[in-house]
């Protein structure tokens, strides 16, 4: 095990021995797990919160991020003073399963090979990385969750544990999430995909150096792909009031397919700094899990059959001008748990930023958590 001090979390990976079966009945193991914590576990484990992070978070929750030098992803909500405060609560946020900042996935050696797994890595599901989640829990003494919160991707772990583990956790908060990706969720995806792999430099996903470094990654086709799926994360009113149709600053006036337009450099932008920091074959790994990602499939095409066996509560928030996870998937969960006689609270915030309105600024988003983590039950 590693720790590292950055601020007032930890940050640890651990190798456990597994094996942790996967869905595709591929038997894993080793498991390298890449985590973050924050707080102290009380003598009787009951303000243990995990956090989910989405498709290209990290366990960098609140801390500064060592790529980037950037703070964490959610410091708005994590923190001293925040809803999620390491005085109240022993927190905890790990790297996915088939993610590139720690835990196991197509960079990490194969231990049969002594070579990066590359695409030879296990297919992956939202359900393997909670079980993986579990793993690592029952290794820092963790045995029934205050709570899990997660948006987007994370929001899909949520719903998840309580479908995979009903006995293992007390409430779950589920942010601008889904139980089942839409054909057009899919089809982002693909083309995000697609780019990844019409790069020649992918080469079939063996870019690899002998340790797992990314010696010449196929960084054109991943950029591509963050642009597609970035203007899914946010909304029209957004763009249109942030970047309109204006034109980059130039002292002389050009034409053609330099970034003229503010809109066409801030996506370019976005897909460059997305390269340094994220593995493309984690990309296609995890965009590929959101996919399979059909909690009613799971429990025989019923949601409401996923978490009758539960005793959470839970928190659902949508954002009015999220249209990547529109309000309705958010209600068609809530009307699951009526079924399923689970008690449920839901609200639609207001705001101009789409998808990614559970990552910036809102202080409605703040009390809503906050309430409901420091409700009793």
């Amino acid at each position: 095990m590693t720790s590292t001090d950055q601020r007032y979390g930890l940050a640890r990976s651990v190798t456990l021995p597994g094996p942790l079966r996967l869905d595709g009945g591929v038997l894993l193991s080793p498991v390298d797990i890449a985590y973050e914590t924050y707080g102290t576990l009380d003598p009787d484990g009951g303000n243990a919160i995990l956090i989910c992070h989405a498709l290209t978070g990290d366990q960098h929750v609140a801390s500064n991020h060592p790529v980037t030098g950037k703070p964490g992803w959610w410091t708005r909500m994590v923190g001293p003073g925040k809803p999620i405060d390491p005085a109240r609560d022993f927190i905890v946020c790990a790297n996915v399963l088939g993610s590139c900042m720690g835990s196991s996935g197509p960079a990490s050696v194969n231990p049969a090979t002594g070579r990066p797994w590359g695409m030879a890595f296990p297919v992956i599901t939202i359900r393997d990385m909670v079980r993986t989640q579990a793993m690592l829990l029952d290794h820092l003494g963790v045995g029934i969750l205050k709570s899990v919160v997660g948006g987007s991707m994370g929001g899909m772990q949520a719903l998840s544990w309580p479908a995979t583990f009903p006995d293992r956790v007390r409430a779950i908060v589920v942010i601008a999430s889904t139980a089942r990706h839409t054909a057009q969720n899919i089809a982002f995806h693909e083309v995000g995909r697609q780019a990844v792999m019409a790069d020649p430099k992918w080469r079939g996903g063996d870019y690899y150096g002998i340790g797992g470094e990314a010696t010449d990654p196929p960084a054109a086709g991943l950029a591509v792909a963050r642009m597609a799926a970035h203007i899914t994360y946010l909304s029209e009113a957004g763009l249109t009031e942030k970047f309109g149709r204006k034109l980059q600053a130039r002292e002389t006036k050009t034409f053609g397919f330099d970034a003229d337009f503010q809109i066409e450099s801030y996506l370019r932008h976005q897909g460059i700094a997305f390269v340094d920091r994220f593995d493309a074959n984690s990309y296609l790994y995890i965009t590929r899990a959101m996919d399979y990602f059909d909690l009613a499939e799971e429990h025989g095409g019923q949601l409401a059959r996923a978490f009758r066996t539960s005793k959470a509560r839970f928190c659902l928030v949508s954002f009015d001008t999220d249209w990547l996870y529109p309000t309705a998937e958010s209600r068609a969960i809530v009307h699951a748990l009526n079924a399923a006689g689970a008690p449920v609270s839901f609200v639609e915030l207001s705001s101009p930023f789409g998808h990614d309105a559970f990552l910036l600024e809102s202080p409605e988003l703040n009390r809503v958590v906050d309430g409901f983590l420091k409700a009793r039950t």
